[in-house]
């Protein structure tokens, strides 16, 4: 969701990138209705903004003809780096808005030479980038709050759904957050049960950051308790996928296992302890590729493709009645 601070300003930014734009048009941009566009408008002209109202059947808003915002200064490696994040903001899996992303673009774009922003341009046009997954994903506002909190050493109150969907009140002393295979943690200790834990965010149901403060452990750090509580245990996987690395990458996420490139294509290499699960994976990725280890995960392919095949006759057998 938008922060009313953040609004005012796309709206600012939509005024100067468009020229002029009626208040439906500036409603339906921000998610929001007339009256309200009409209050960010006053907003900003209470702070000096030069905005001007026009009436009638094509009336609007405007900035007053001449005025223009300092603008930002980047170089063009800058600016390369900026885009090609928000780009990929979606491979965040966090519920950041659109229009705030275009709002960021455009303001990026406007800045730069007309070589660099032409080339920029066609990045933009031509790159698209899908999440891994369709899970729940942590709004931007709690990230922020909790990197507030988290910088400030400020305990927080959450009200927290466990895996067996018990529900729980914690006093939490925040250390850091990480992304994982798909989802985003928090790090920190639980007062309710006297240790380090790790919370999911999506499981998070409510948030409040406390006035009272904490003194962070010296001796912790939040990174290597993480790796060592989801460090990765059961058989080694080498499997040679029959294909490119770009093409295995935009497959297989980095944090999964490690890609090497080969004579033949590219080696993934992985520790699992569920090899009827990673048989179905591998499956499902479709893209061909060898088992080098272990013998029981070719036998694992084996039988997913026996019960697929039975599938498929049990389907034929009822057509044909």
């Amino acid at each position: 969701m938008y922060h009313p601070t953040s609004r005012v300003l796309t709206v600012l930014e939509l005024l100067q990138s468009r020229g002029a734009m009626s208040g439906p048009e500036l409603a339906a941009r921000l998610e929001t209705d007339v009256r309200t566009v009409r209050r960010y408008i006053m907003h900003l002209q209470d702070v000096g903004i030069p905005i001007e109202a026009t009436t009638g059947r094509h009336g609007g808003y405007r900035l007053r003809p001449g005025f223009k915002l300092p603008p930002l200064l980047f170089t063009e490696e800058e600016a390369t780096a900026i885009m090609l994040g928000l780009l990929a903001s979606s491979w965040l899996e966090i519920g950041q808005s659109p229009v705030a992303i275009e709002g960021a673009l455009a303001k990026v774009s406007r800045v730069l030479p007309v070589q660099a922003r032409e080339r920029l341009q066609a990045v933009s046009a031509h790159l698209v980038l899908l999440p891994h997954e369709q899970r729940d994903r942590p709004d931007a506002t709690l990230l922020i709050d909790l990197s507030a909190a988290i910088h400030a050493s400020q305990r927080i109150a959450i009200d927290y759904r466990s895996y067996h969907r018990e529900n729980t009140h914690r006093t939490v002393e925040p250390y850091g957050m990480t992304g994982w295979r798909g989802h985003w943690y928090l790090i920190g200790y639980c007062c309710l049960r006297q240790g380090y834990r790790v919370f999911r965010l999506d499981r998070i149901q409510k948030l409040e950051v406390l006035a009272e403060t904490f003194e962070k452990a010296e001796n912790f750090d939040f990174e290597t308790f993480l790796r060592e509580k989801y460090k990765p245990e059961g058989v080694q996987i080498e499997v040679e996928f029959q294909a490119d690395l770009s093409s295995v990458q935009q497959k297989i996420p980095a944090s999964y296992g490690t890609l090497t490139p080969t004579g033949n294509g590219v080696l993934f290499q992985e520790q699992y302890e569920d090899i009827e699960g990673m048989a179905r994976y591998l499956m499902a990725l479709n893209l061909p590729f060898i088992i080098h280890h272990p013998p029981a995960l070719r036998d694992a392919i084996k039988r997913l493709g026996e019960r697929m095949l039975q599938i498929a006759n049990i389907s034929n057998g009822s057509e044909r009645k």
